[in-house]
């Protein structure tokens, strides 16, 4: 997929236009995720930035007291029912269900003889839960103090490691899913999806109190640089579905 190959499809002839268009094709496809994923990344360190200089404090206190009770900031606005829900949906970011996920997807991506979206998959999960987990080791940020902890809590707060992996896990899987799906409608009810869980997990985050916004932002820019990564490798070693 260099500029050699293509000068060696310079014969003319239908089966060598068709190599060089799709070869054109896939390099800018993987050009336009490569800036992308470091457009992530850029977001991630600028968040970063922000919140070592605490430019973030002022904006992150006032969304996280804005969902509490102004008389028991132990309370959070809505429903016991609701917070309930909202501890259901956060644990969907957990570890636990993060690594069941990516087991049950690569296995059934090794039923179908997916080898590359397994791989991909299972790698995509790991990298984005060691930098999630070293970079908390690195920023060291306290979890809020300003509200009760609606949900356990073990480690650093910066960044958010429920957004880092539920961005990085159910993006990448809802392009593998993607890639072999040939309907339109489907590929777009996946991505829908898959964007609506990582959104809610998020949010459940501040909501219990257990993070700071920009941590949540600063999750999903990181597992977004990884889901990136993973769709321009992806490119690299499979032709997606088509459309229909």
């Amino acid at each position: 997929m260099s500029e050699s190959l293509l000068r060696r499809l310079s014969v003319k002839g239908p089966m060598s236009e068709i190599l060089r268009n799709l070869l054109r094709r896939i390099e800018s496809r993987a050009l336009i995720l490569v800036i992308a994923a470091a457009g992530a990344l850029w977001a991630f360190f600028g968040i970063a930035g922000e919140v070592a200089e605490g430019e973030t404090l002022a904006i992150d206190k006032h969304i996280l007291l804005a969902l509490r009770n102004p008389a028991d900031l132990s309370d959070p606005i809505g429903s016991r029912s609701f917070e309930e829900a909202m501890r259901d949906v956060t644990g969907l970011g957990g570890v636990t269900v993060v690594v069941m996920v990516t087991l049950v997807g690569a296995l059934a991506f090794l039923m179908h003889r997916r080898r590359w979206h397994a791989a991909i998959l299972a790698g995509t999960v790991l990298l984005a839960d060691i930098s999630s987990e070293g970079l908390k080791l690195i920023y060291d940020r306290p979890r809020p103090d300003l509200v009760p902890h609606g949900s356990y809590v073990y480690s650093a707060s910066f960044p958010s490691g429920h957004s880092t992996l539920s961005a990085a896990t159910f993006l990448t899987l809802a392009m593998l899913i993607a890639s072999l799906e040939p309907n339109r409608g489907t590929k777009i009810m996946v991505y829908v999806l898959a964007m609506l869980l990582v959104l809610a997990i998020g949010f459940s985050r501040v909501y219990l109190g257990v993070h700071w916004p920009s941590d949540v932002l600063a999750g999903w820019s990181l597992g977004a640089a990884w889901a990136l990564a993973a769709w321009t490798t992806l490119l690299r070693v499979h032709r997606p579905a088509g459309p229909r």
